[in-house]
C-alpha cells in the first residue's frame, strides 16, 4: 500500500513529496473550460497582458487540486476514506504556465475517530512551492483515513 495507515501518522510530521510537476497552459485551458470558469485571467492572453500580471494565471482550483494530487503518493493513497473538508486556502503567490510545482505535508492532528472504530481523522497542512520556493498554495485538510487492518 503506498499510503500511510492512520497509525503512521503523528503529530509534527512533515513528508516532502518527491513528485515535481511543471503545469502548462494547454492544462490551464482545459481545466478552466472544463470547470465552466471563463474569467480572462486564466483564458485571455491580451487581457492578462493588461493586468499586474502581464500574463494568465493558473486556475487557482487547478493548483489547489495539483499541490493536494502530488500528496497522494505518499500519504493516502489507498488508505483513505474521504475527504472531510478544506480550510484556510490561500495562494500567496501566482503560478504561471512553465512553473514547477512541489508539495509538501505536515501532520497538524490525529486523532481517532468516535463514530468509526476502524479509521481515524489526520489534519494535513499541504504547502506549494514553485521552482524558486515560493509558496502558492497552502490549504488544511481533514481527511478520514484507515486503520491499520488486524
Amino acid at each position: 500500500m503506498a499510503g500511510l495507515w492512520f497509525e503512521e501518522f503523528e503529530v509534527g510530521q512533515v513528508i516532502r513529496h518527491e513528485i515535481r510537476k511543471t503545469v502548462l497552459e494547454y492544462e490551464n485551458m482545459l481545466f478552466s473550460s472544463l470547470t465552466f470558469n471563463p474569467a480572462q485571467l486564466h483564458v485571455d492572453h491580451d487581457y492578462a497582458a493588461q493586468t499586474e500580471f502581464g500574463r494568465p494565471l493558473m486556475n487557482s482550483i487547478f493548483t489547489l487540486g495539483l499541490v493536494i494530487g502530488l500528496s497522494v503518493q505518499d500519504t493516502t493513497l489507498g488508505t483513505t476514506v474521504a475527504n472531510l473538508g478544506m480550510t484556510d486556502t490561500v495562494f500567496p503567490n501566482p503560478v504561471f504556465s512553465g512553473d514547477t510545482i512541489r508539495s509538501e505535508t505536515h501532520v497538524l492532528e490525529v486523532r481517532a475517530s468516535k463514530s468509526r472504530p476502524t479509521q481515524g481523522i489526520v489534519l494535513f497542512e499541504h504547502i506549494g512551492l514553485n521552482q524558486n520556493d515560493q509558496i502558492v498554495c497552502r490549504t488544511k485538510r481533514n481527511a478520514l483515513m484507515l486503520r491499520k487492518p488486524a
